[in-house]
Order: structure tokens, then sequence, then C-alpha cells
């Protein structure tokens, strides 16, 4: 199945313990053919980026971001987007390539209506 996620506005509806984002980061974004892109910001957040590839349902993507506390990370991510309910759902599982570790978030359309 193809997925845009043109315009889609995000945010964390779970995520591991040792994950940052959480319900009130909103992620914003952009897709052009295979290219994806978000901006996002918010809860522990102060700036975060990511730019990668989607294909089908599976998307993978780095991502780097600043911290509320001046902290800057980034990773790397592979995720399986799905459509449930007219919604669309991220599972993304990610690796920390600026500390130990990695994890699971799980992403939620927001519903803006």
């Amino acid at each position: 199945m193809e997925h845009n996620l043109d315009g889609l506005r995000m945010n964390a509806t779970s995520t591991s313990a040792n994950g940052v984002v959480n319900a009130e980061t909103v992620f914003e974004f952009h897709q052009e053919g295979d290219a994806v892109w978000a901006s996002y910001a918010g809860g522990f957040i102060q700036y975060g980026f990511l730019v990668g590839t989607i294909e089908g349902n599976a998307l993978q993507f780095k991502y780097c971001q600043r911290q509320n506390d001046g902290v800057l990370d980034g990773g790397s991510s592979v995720g399986e987007v799905q459509r449930n309910d007219g919604r669309t759902r991220i599972i993304e599982r990610f690796d920390w390539a600026s500390r130990e570790g990695g994890g699971e978030n799980i992403f939620e359309e927001i519903d803006d209506t």
C-alpha cells in the first residue's frame, strides 16, 4: 500500500523508557515522491528534524534534535506506516547514535478537526 505523509501532523502516543518524544511533541511531515522529512518540537524537544525515504509501508530516516536542556541527540530509525480507522500510524524502531540504546515509538495522526 502506498502512503502519503505530506501535510500530516502526528505525535507520539507511546515511547520506550529511553525515548524523549511524547504526546506534546508534534511532528509536521512532508513528502515528495519517496522523500520524507519532518520538523518537530514540544515536550522535552526544543527543535528536531528527520529526513528519510518511504517505500510502500516501510519508512527509514535519520533524526537530529536539541532538547530543552541543550542536549543534542540523533540517530536512525526504521518504521512501518499503517492506516487504522482512517488515521495514519507509524511504528518506529530507533537506535541512538549519540548515546547507547534504542527503542520504539508509536506515532498517531493528530485529528485537528
